[in-house]
């Protein structure tokens, strides 16, 4: 009676079938087990998927190559479709490989942390949390104006800082310099406005002008980086229509919108009680002189 391996060895053709169809069983059962582990480690559903789609196409992918090399006999060392199918593996899963990467960057580097006001990626808000693929912050700015918050939840990839500039607004320099711009009537006080706009701002931010001072000494001992002026600053622009006044200050990164209401407000108050001495500009049209008409009222 003939043995197994002895009617094996008779019939080659079936030998190879068989052959073949272990190996796509084993490609078959890595896959599954590769699936299985993603869905078990993976907690974001949409990472998940694209995962667990990306190994089972990958698959598909690497049985069609061994088909074709079995058959042909390009390939005859197993271990061989073994290191090809772990290179899909990585290429396939680059993305989510760079997200933990990206992950261990910023913890390790400091690149920013929770509580942060960031831009990365062409989005701004504050960062609220961190973890080993995402980076979620809450979006300011888009439809409201200046830095309030929009509402929206931002859930950014963590691959995203090797791939572009990363703004921080409170790493290591908690300030920023705010700006805004003041039409004044030609006429009026120059020197009595200049020094209501300088008082007003120096008295407004010497809390931020002294903290700052502190923080940027730091930022000069730490970086490769000059002196600057962080005591609010005025320039003077002649318009065709007023005196331009162009108010410069430091203030917390947090607080520019509400700083800049406080100093409009106060301005405006202080120039209402010079009496006319200081007066804001506005467009106006002035007609020098209007042409004389002459009708004819008989001339036919």
């Amino acid at each position: 009676m003939k043995s197994a391996q002895d009617w094996l060895n008779e019939n080659p053709v079936i030998y190879s079938i068989i052959k073949y169809l272990l190996i796509v069983a084993a490609v078959l059962i890595c896959i599954h087990f590769i699936r299985k582990v993603l869905k078990r480690n993976i907690p974001n559903t949409s990472v998940r998927y694209k995962s667990q789609k990306g190994i089972e196409i990958l698959g598909y992918f690497i049985i069609i190559i061994l088909s074709v090399s079995y058959f042909t006999g390009n390939i005859k060392d197993f271990t061989i479709a073994i290191g090809l199918f772990s290179a899909g593996v990585a290429f396939t899963l680059q993305e989510l490989i760079l997200s933990v990467a990206g992950s261990l960057y910023i913890f390790i580097v400091k690149v920013y942390a929770p509580g942060d006001r960031i831009e990365l990626h062409g989005i701004k808000g504050d960062v609220i949390d961190v973890d080993s693929i995402y980076t979620t912050m809450m979006e300011i700015g888009q439809w409201v104006e200046s830095d309030n918050y929009s509402g929206r939840i931002v859930k950014l990839s963590n691959s995203f800082v090797f791939k572009g500039p990363i703004y921080n607004y409170s790493k290591d320099f908690p300030f920023i310099w705010d700006q805004f711009s003041l039409p004044i009537r030609y006429g009026s006080d120059m020197e009595l406005a200049k020094s209501i706009v300088i008082n007003i701002a120096s008295e407004t931010l010497s809390e931020y002008t002294r903290a700052s001072k502190v923080q940027w000494e730091s930022i000069v001992a730490k970086y490769y980086i000059e002196a600057a002026e962080v005591e609010p600053t005025l320039a003077v622009t002649l318009t065709e229509n007023w005196v331009q006044f162009n108010l410069r200050y430091i203030v917390d990164y947090k607080r520019r919108r509400s700083t800049k209401n406080m100093l409009n407000e106060s301005i405006l108050k202080a120039f209402e009680q010079t009496k006319g001495k200081v007066v804001l500009g506005s467009t106006t049209v002035e007609l020098i002189k209007i042409p004389d008409l002459k009708v004819d009222v008989n001339k036919s």
